[in-house]
């Protein structure tokens, strides 16, 4: 038990860090963009802009799933055929899916679980990040005459 619990904290942390940092790199792009400086924008580069942030966080998501995925191929071996497996067992466990299809042994069972809590909590992360970024943008393009 005392093994699944580092090895579900590390994973937390370490999930964590990814999204701070990959967050944070993108936030301080974002300064430097016209977006900050309430210049205006053409509704192309607002679109952009949205479309470039949607596909940094799916990539921060892919890059954490992965890391689960890798990890249970680790504590849990033979437990999945291959990496694909367990990186779909991973997505349907981040994303709260659950869909049981396949399922942990009884003794790394929790650790699933704890994996749905550190999706939960990095996809409202990502869901108040772009919110904000969005907000930005309706602020500037309420800002700018017509």
């Amino acid at each position: 038990m005392l093994v699944l619990i580092v090895t579900a904290a590390t994973l937390i942390m370490l999930t964590i860090v990814v999204h701070a940092v990959g967050t944070t790199v993108w936030l301080e792009y974002l300064k430097r963009h016209p977006i900050s400086s309430g210049a205006k924008l053409g509704s192309g580069s607002s679109f952009l802009i949205l479309i470039s942030t949607a596909l940094l966080l799916v990539g921060l998501h892919l890059i954490e799933i992965g890391l689960w995925a890798i990890t249970y191929l680790i504590v849990t071996p033979g437990e999945f055929a291959s990496f694909e497996e367990a990186a779909y067992f991973s997505a349907v466990t981040y994303t709260t899916l659950g869909y049981g299809d396949i399922t942990l042994n009884s003794a790394w069972r929790l650790l699933s679980g704890l994996e749905a809590i550190n999706g939960i909590l990095l996809v409202g992360w990502t869901t108040a990040f772009l919110f904000g970024v969005l907000q930005r943008l309706w602020g500037i393009h309420a800002d700018s005459p017509e």
